[in-house]
C-alpha cells in the first residue's frame, strides 16, 4: 500500500504566531523554511531559494513573544518545544536570566521520496551514519527511513526522539515514521542512556537516532552494535575527514591510534616509522555525506576508506544525485572508478567539483613525463602530472634512480607522500603503479602486459619474502607481507619452505596476505602452536 504522507498542517504554525506577523504569510508560504522572531528587530520569514522577506515594519516586541510561547509546547532542556501532533520545531533564544527573547520557528515536513536514492543501503542491514551541514535534509531521511524499516521491511525499529524533532511534538508519534515506535528523551544529556534502555527493554532490530555529539553517545552507539542491533544515526560534520579529527566521535569510524612500523614496511609504505592507524573495527559500517539535498557521497565500507585517509590517500565515494522533479537518481562516480563521467560532473556545481580535488597529483621522478602522460590519457585515469614536488600525492620513480638512501625517498617522507617505483619507463609498469596509486583492481591490457606485470610484481614480492625470512629466523616472531594476489603468494609460499619455514595466508580479498612463521622448534614456547 502507497504511502501518503499527511498534510504540512501549515494552519497549526501559522496559528502560533501574532496576527500581525501571520498576515502577510497568508499568500506566500510556498518554499517557506522558517520564521525568525527577535526581540527589537523585524520579524521575518526565510524561503528554500535562501530569500527572506520581512513581515511587518515594526519590531517584534515581547507580547508577540509570549503569545508565540503560549501557543506551544513546553521547551525541554536543549531549547527546542513544537506543536502536537505535527513535525514543526520552534527554538528559543534566552538571555543570560533564562528570559526568552528569541523564536526560531522552523516548519516541519513529512517528504516521501528521499529514501529512494539510498534504499539499497537501507535494505542491506548495516549500520549507516550521516553527516552534513544543518539543512540538507538528515532528519527527514531518518524518518522516512523509519518508515520503510518498520513497513516495508517489517523490521522492529525504534526512534531515540531527543527533541521530537523526528516523530513530532507530543505522546503519539507522527504518522510519519509509520509503525517504528518513538522513546522520547527527557534531557540531552540522557540521550546515551536512553539508547541503551532501548536495547535492554524493547528487543529492536533497528535504532535511528538523531545527532550523535558526545562521547557517552558513541560508547552507547557502539555497544548497540556490538549486540548485534543496526544502528542509523546523524553525526556532527560535514564528511568523514571531520570525524577523524575530532576526539569525542572518532570513535564512530574505528578510532585512531599510533603504531611504529618495522624498517621494511616503514620503506614500503614510503612514510614515516610512526603513523596512525585505525584502531578497532568502525561502529558504522557505511557513511554517507550528504551534499545537499539531491547529491550524497557514499563511503560503503568505512573501515578502508578511514585507512586511506590514515595513509594521506585520496578517497573516491561513490557520488549519486537524485533528479527531483522525477525522484529517479543516477550514480555520478562510483568508487571503483574515480573518474566522473562528462554527463555526471555536469550536474554539479564548480565549486563542488574544486572542493573535492578528486584527481590524484603525480610527480615523476626519472619517469617518461610524455610516457606518463599518454598512459593516464589513454586509461582515462584521474591523474594530474604535476612539475613539483611539493604538489604532489605520490611519487612515481624510476628504479634505477630510486635504490635504497635514494635522496627521493627523504624528501617524500618529509612530505607525508608515498613513492612508487617502476623498474622500466613501459606501458604496463606505468599503468601497474597507478592502479595501485588509486588503489584499483589491476586490468590487463593484453598477454603481453599481464606477462609483464606479473614478472615485474614477483620480483618485488619474493625480494619482500626473502627479506622477511632473515627477520623471522633472526627475532624468533611471526612476520606479515603485504597483499598480493594468489598466484604471487604461491611462489612466496613456495620460497619460504626452501628456508624450512611454514607460511599462512590470512585475510580476506583483496588483502589477503602471507604470514611467515618462526621455526617449528621455537613456535611451541611463543604460543603459535
Amino acid at each position: 500500500m502507497e504511502f501518503i504522507p499527511p498534510a504540512d498542517d501549515l494552519a497549526s504554525f501559522l496559528a502560533i504566531l501574532p496576527e500581525r506577523v501571520r498576515t502577510p504569510l497568508d499568500k506566500d508560504t510556498n518554499g517557506l523554511v522558517e520564521i525568525v522572531l527577535d526581540l527589537g528587530r523585524k520579524p521575518e520569514a526565510r524561503y528554500h531559494d535562501r530569500h527572506t522577506t520581512l513581515l511587518a515594519d515594526q519590531p517584534v516586541k515581547q507580547e508577540d513573544l509570549d503569545y508565540a510561547v503560549s501557543h506551544v509546547g513546553e521547551f525541554s532542556g536543549d531549547n527546542r518545544a513544537g506543536i502536537e501532533r505535527t513535525l514543526h520545531r520552534i527554538s528559543c533564544l534566552r538571555n543570560r536570566s533564562g528570559k526568552i527573547i528569541g523564536l526560531t520557528c522552523r516548519v516541519g515536513r513529512a517528504i516521501t521520496g528521499t529514501v529512494h536514492i539510498i534504499r539499497d543501503l537501507v535494505e542491506s542491514s548495516k549500520s549507516i551514519l550521516f553527516l552534513g551541514p544543518p539543512g540538507v535534509g538528515k532528519t527527514t531521511k531518518l524518518r522516512e527511513m523509519a518508515r520503510v524499516l518498520a513497513d516495508e521491511l517489517n523490521k522492529r525499529v525504534i526512534v531515540i526522539d531527543t527533541s521530537n524533532e523526528i516523530a513530532g511534538d507530543g505522546d503519539v508519534p507522527h504518522p510519519a515514521i509509520g509503525r517504528a515506535r518513538r522513546m522520547q528523551v527527557s534531557h540531552p544529556n540522557q540521550q546515551h542512556a536512553v539508547m541503551i534502555e532501548a536495547v535492554e527493554n524493547h528487543t529492536p532490530e533497528v535504532i535511528i537516532i538523531d545527532e550523535i555529539g558526545t562521547e557517552a553517545e558513541a560508547a552507547a552507539a557502539r555497544t548497540i552494535a556490538e549486540r548485534g542491533v543496526t544502528l542509523i544515526g546523524t553525526a556532527h560534520g560535514n564528511a568523514l575527514e571531520n570525524l577523524l579529527k575530532n576526539p569525542t566521535l572518532v570513535d564512530l569510524i574505528g578510532g585512531i591510534e599510533t603504531v611504529t612500523l618495522g624498517d621494511d614496511e616503514a620503506r614500503r609504505r614510503g612514510s614515516q616509522k610512526t603513523v596512525l592507524e585505525r584502531a578497532c573495527q568502525p561502529t558504522f559500517e557505511i557513511c554517507v555525506e550528504i551534499l545537499d539535498r539531491q547529491t550524497l557521497a557514499v563511503h560503503r565500507d568505512v573501515a578502508e576508506a578511514v585507512d586511506q585517509l590514515l595513509r594521506g590517500w585520496k578517497i573516491h565515494p561513490e557520488i549519486r544525485r537524485r533528479d527531483e522533479s522525477t525522484g529517479e537518481f543516477a550514480v555520478l562516480q562510483t568508487e571503483a572508478a574515480p573518474q566522473a563521467s562528462a554527463e555526471g560532473l555536469a550536474a554539479f556545481t564548480t565549486d563542488w567539483v574544486k572542493q573535492q580535488e578528486t584527481f590524484l597529483k603525480v610527480y615523476p621522478y626519472a619517469v617518461s613525463k610524455g610516457q606518463l602522460e599518454r598512459v593516464v590519457k589513454t586509461l582515462d585515469l584521474p591523474v594530474n602530472v604535476v612539475k613539483s614536488i611539493d604538489d604532489a600525492d605520490a611519487i612515481l620513480a624510476l628504479k634505477s634512480y630510486a635504490r635504497a638512501g635514494a635522496k627521493i625517498f627523504s624528501l617524500a617522507e618529509s612530505r607525508q607522500i608515498p613513492v612508487y617505483v617502476v623498474k622500466s619507463n613501459n606501458v604496463p609498469q606505468i599503468q601497474r603503479a597507478l592502479r595501485e596509486a588509486l588503489h584499483l583492481e589491476t586490468e590487463t591490457v593484453g598477454p603481453l602486459a599481464w606477462e609483464s606485470d606479473i614478472t615485474d610484481e614477483a620480483e618485488v614480492a619474493l625480494e619482500e619474502a626473502r627479506q622477511a625470512v632473515t627477520r623471522v629466523i633472526d627475532r624468533l616472531e611471526p612476520m606479515e607481507l603485504a597483499p598480493r594476489r594468489a598466484y604471487i603468494r604461491r611462489l612466496q609460499h613456495q620460497l619460504v619452505e626452501q628456508y624450512n619455514l611454514t607460511s599462512r595466508s590470512v585475510g580476506d580479498e583483496p588483502t589477503r596476505r602471507l604470514r611467515i612463521l618462526p621455526p617449528a622448534s621455537s613456535q611451541k614456547n611463543l604460543g603459535y602452536i
